[in-house]
């Protein structure tokens, strides 16, 4: 009895761990699936969070502007894309001040008309300067060296100057400016290695590169080639080459053109004349193509594409279009056109180019009466806004030179430039724009951050160029 009691116990027990063996292995299965299910409900929970915060991302979006003027009632904010425009805010707001606003991608409203917030400037690029153009590369690298500079500096960066009569280096050296303009005279008797020891003593006086800029459209503006000690011919206008070879013609003719200016050190020519005109009588006819708007599109693209690589950057003018208007050299000139027939037939040319990779624009003195009947369009922010917003132009915007008849007060019109949307002042009377900007900028009319602004967007366009390293 004993021993079967004991074969029992000895069979209980040998049950007993063969089945603990596979109940062991089933919870070491069950452990194993659970983990996975575990593992498998805090994926699918991630991924729901992700599901959402993507919805949550796409729904809010955040838009960024700097203050640039502040009016009774109003402020006036240029946003991330250079675009200016007028805002009515709840809270105050200072001018120079940076401001995120919140609001949903779908809304249709105004997106600068909602929940905003002041955001500071620290060590690295504002976010309401960043408007993914074309020399966004290099803002960094002119962030920081604006830093090192002072007020004075900044301001004479964004200052083409006429090229003075005397004392040309002294004042240079003394005042920092952005670039000369030359003209005819300041090349008259001079050969070429006149021209280059010239441009040359200009830049070793300069901390940063200037820029060297001409007219020398061919025809009847030539600044360079009319000295038949710097070219044997004068440079032909559009028209005498198109009549002569079409657009074969006048590539050659833009090749040999930027050849002859960066050997001599000339870096920027405000060329080409990109205004619609096909009547002989109008005052820009004979600096123009002279031809109709598909045309004066393909001229636009032929210039810009000729020009790159050579050392030269082309500026497309007279924006927003000339038409038949009168000389704005001598006095004001109305544009009486329908907005239709500037958008139809004026902008194409000016799109083309800057599809070809134009880097500036230049606007001009005209006072577009369907645009904005109040301002010169070098003056108008309107104006500016149409060339941002309706053509998607990133580059820098000249203004034609503020000492023409058709401006008044020199030292006003800088100021009003520069609120208006322009990068680059030309300027004859540099003291009086010196002066209208740094007055503006004590008494809070002009931000001292909308300088810093400026000033990077000439500094970077000075390393897109080349001319800076």
């Amino acid at each position: 009895m004993k021993g079967i009691i004991i074969t029992a116990c000895r069979d209980v027990i040998n049950m007993s761990v063969k089945y603990s063996k596979i109940i062991i292995i089933l919870a070491l299965v069950l452990g194993v699936l659970g983990l996975f299910l575990v593992l498998g409900l805090n994926n699918k929970e991630t991924e729901v969070k992700k599901e959402e915060k993507k919805v949550t991302k796409e729904k809010i979006s955040k838009s960024y502007a700097s203050v640039i003027s502040k009016n009774e009632g109003s402020v006036t904010l240029q946003d991330s894309k250079n675009i200016i425009k007028e805002a009515n805010l709840n809270s105050e707001v200072q001018n120079g001040d940076m401001l995120e606003f919140v609001h949903k991608k779908d809304d249709k409203t105004d997106e600068f008309a909602g929940k905003h917030k002041v955001i500071g400037y620290d060590d690295k690029l504002p976010k309401a300067w960043d408007d993914e153009g074309i020399f966004k590369k290099y803002y960094n690298k002119a962030y920081e060296k604006i830093q090192k500079m002072s007020l004075d500096e900044k301001i004479a960066q964004i200052l083409l100057v006429r090229y003075p009569d005397s004392n040309q280096a002294e004042t240079l050296k003394s005042n920092k400016f952005g670039g000369y303009i030359f003209y005819a005279k300041d090349f008259k008797d001079k050969n070429y290695s006149d021209v280059q020891e010239m441009m040359n003593n200009l830049q070793s006086v300069s901390d940063i590169p200037i820029l060297t800029a001409v007219d020398e459209e061919g025809g009847k503006v030539i600044r360079v080639s009319s000295n038949p000690k710097l070219s044997p011919t004068p440079f032909k206008s559009s028209r005498e080459l198109y009549l002569e070879g079409g657009f074969d013609k006048i590539k050659e003719d833009t090749i040999n053109k930027s050849n002859l200016l960066h050997d001599l050190g000339i870096n920027l020519n405000l060329a080409p004349v990109v205004d619609v005109t096909t009547n002989p009588d109008d005052y820009m006819y004979a600096r123009a193509l002279g031809e109709d708007s598909e045309k004066t599109s393909e001229y636009a693209e032929t210039v810009i594409k000729a020009s790159k690589g050579l050392g030269v950057t082309y500026v497309l003018k007279h924006f927003p279009g000339y038409g038949n208007n009168s000389d704005t050299h001598t006095g004001s000139s109305v544009d009486e056109r329908s907005y239709e027939d500037i958008l139809n037939n004026d902008l194409p040319p000016f799109q083309s180019g800057i599809k070809a990779g134009a880097e500036a624009v230049l606007v001009s003195h005209n006072i577009v009466n369907s645009v904005d009947g109040d301002n010169p369009a070098s003056l108008s922010a309107k104006v500016h806004n149409l060339l941002r917003e309706n053509l998607g132009f990133t580059g820098i915007i000249i203004t034609d030179d503020l000492g023409m008849g058709a401006i008044d007060d020199t030292k006003e019109a800088t100021v009003k430039a520069v609120l208006a949307g322009n990068d680059l002042i030309i300027t004859t009377d540099w003291e009086s724009s010196m002066a209208g900007i740094k007055e503006a900028t004590d008494n809070g009319r002009i931000s001292s951050h909308l300088i810093d602004k400026l000033a990077l967007r000439i500094i970077s366009w000075k390393y897109y160029m080349g001319i800076l390293r």
